[in-house]
């Protein structure tokens, strides 16, 4: 059951007989609709008979100026139509869009440092190293020894707890 590959000479070959095929059916078809032109021009439009004299002649081209100037108005009349209905059916368009609304994709929690949204906001260019971290105030924590005869006077607690909060508001 293998399959034998097809030549490119025999390939090209088919691939011209088809495009002959081709070009004599358009060809045909082309006949056909020329033949069928002429055929609804006999049926519905007689010959203008140009026997007459000069007069006739006149009458007969008015006539037909008066025509083509009523088709030419019928003509762009149905152009302004047109026009009309396709500027309404982009507007629908639009409101369909509009209603339809854009739908975001369901987002997902990330964990991001402080550094790389910056990064992400600012684009790759601006390498911003913050440590958000050394802002802050660093308390430390004072340890006192107090004598043992002293933690029975209450105001010098509440003086020292006093201070402690100055430390924090400053």
């Amino acid at each position: 059951m293998s399959e034998k590959k097809m030549t490119s000479s025999r390939r090209h070959h088919l691939k011209s007989l088809m495009l002959q095929i081709a070009a004599n059916w358009i060809a045909q078809e082309t006949k056909e609709i020329a033949a069928a032109k002429e055929a609804y021009m006999a049926e519905h439009c007689q010959k203008p008979s140009l026997s007459g004299d000069q007069a006739t002649l006149m009458e007969t081209c008015k006539k037909l100026h008066a025509l083509i100037d009523k088709v030419d108005e019928e003509r762009y009349d149905l152009e302004i139509k047109v026009g009309k209905a396709n500027k309404e059916i982009e507007d629908l368009k639009i409101k369909v869009v509009d209603l339809a609304g854009v739908k975001k994709p369901a987002l997902k929690r990330v964990r991001m440092s402080a550094d790389a949204m910056l990064k992400a906001l600012l684009g790759s260019k601006h390498t911003v190293n913050l440590d958000l971290r050394s802002n802050l105030k660093q308390v430390k924590k004072e340890v006192k020894e107090e004598p043992l005869e002293a933690v029975g006077d209450w105001r010098k607690n509440i003086e020292d707890k006093a201070d402690r909060k100055k430390m924090f508001e400053a």
